[in-house]
């Protein structure tokens, strides 16, 4: 008895989509989107950034998957007509001779990732708005219509026959014969399909969906959801490339960062607000951080006109690490053999640029099986 799909993903963000577009080419694809849109919860509310790969753990699944993403990202966005831009990006130090500067530096040499030091002068050059000594800039940094590249990929995916159906709630799985017995709720009520293969793209909700895939495989990687809010910058930019400060080495967050969008809009964000696993669909963004986010943009823009400053949105990042804690890397694995599982937890940034990476590496490890 042959099941009805090759390949059931559950969660249509970015990552989700992505899988569904490299399985569409090699098999029958059913994708489960419990949203009315896809994409509508991390995948939409992050800074559209293409990362270059330079901040991650020496041989992490985040670096391997970032570096490759960038570049496959940046191909599929050519190819396709996705709205993109590689716009730089400028790390910015407090002193000329920064230890952790000097690091990065190395380490993007050691990847192979191109990086230009520069001084306050040649900064000033670059950027004269920016309060800085020193700086790396990273010209394959990028931004990305996240939108446009959701759409983009759902529309690539059909095309090779995959099937996405949104306002489906994945209910549980179990094994039946060989194949996975799979229950879901649509708008028209339950439905019941089987598939060969499983994969958890759940996102901020990948523990709960784990836990109704039968048999439940433990330990589970606990979820640490983390909000960050942004503040958008009304009027003229006074960027024209991405500014970030210097990252701490255990890399709880990059800082409050400022980026642009393809109009040339600026926002600052995000910040990092741990959350109870029952907030995960909180994204109010107080105007009570106002005066916290001044104080960290002016550290590098101390020009800021803080009435310029409103509160914009706010994401929700699936972490797997809490707020004294080094960072963790995403946590892809095979959880059942027969019939095969995937799963995927913490697929936090990098995930955005990874997205194509991830489900490369999703269709190598579904085939060497």
């Amino acid at each position: 008895m042959a099941a009805d799909f090759d390949y059931c993903i559950i969660g249509g963000g970015v990552v989700g989509l992505a899988s569904a577009w490299c399985l569409s080419q090699h098999g029958s694809v059913l994708l489960l989107e419990k949203n009315a849109l896809f994409g509508a919860e991390t995948s939409s509310r992050n800074s559209e950034v293409i990362h270059a790969g330079l901040y991650y753990p020496p041989g992490s699944l985040k670096e391997q998957l970032c570096l490759r993403g960038k570049a496959l990202l940046y191909s599929f966005c050519e190819t396709y007509d996705v709205p993109h831009k590689a716009i730089g990006k400028l790390i910015v130090a407090p002193d000329e001779h920064n230890p952790r500067l000097t690091q990065l530096f190395t380490k993007g040499q050691q990847l192979g990732i191109p990086l230009q030091r520069l001084d306050r002068r040649a900064l000033q050059q670059m950027e004269p708005e920016v309060d800085a000594q020193a700086a790396l800039f990273s010209p394959s940094t990028g931004i990305v219509d996240s939108h446009a590249l959701m759409q983009t990929l759902a529309a690539q995916a059909e095309r090779h026959g995959a099937l996405l159906q949104r306002h489906t709630r994945f209910l549980n799985a179990r094994p039946e014969q060989g194949m996975w017995r799979i229950h879901t709720e649509t708008s028209d009520g339950p439905f019941s399909l089987s598939a060969a293969t499983l994969i958890n793209c759940a996102g901020l909700h990948a523990q709960a969906v784990a836990t109704r895939i039968e048999p439940v495989v433990a330990p589970l990687a606990q979820l640490r959801p983390c909000r960050g809010h942004y503040f958008s910058y009304p009027g003229a930019a006074p960027f024209s490339h991405l500014i970030y400060p210097l990252p701490p080495e255990n890399l709880t967050g990059l800082g409050i960062h400022a980026t642009l969008d393809l109009g040339g809009q600026v926002r600052f964000g995000p910040d990092t607000q741990y959350l109870d696993k029952d907030c995960i669909d909180d994204y109010h963004v107080s105007s009570a951080l106002k005066k916290t986010f001044a104080q960290a943009i002016q550290r590098y823009f101390p020009a800021l006109d803080t009435d310029r400053l409103h509160p914009d949105y706010a994401g929700i990042r699936p972490k797997l690490h809490g707020a004294d804690q080094p960072a963790a890397d995403f946590d892809i694995r095979r959880s059942h053999d027969s019939p095969p599982a995937i799963q995927m937890f913490g697929i936090e940034s990098p995930g955005l640029t990874s997205s194509l990476a991830i489900g490369e590496r999703l269709t190598e490890m579904i085939q060497r099986h």
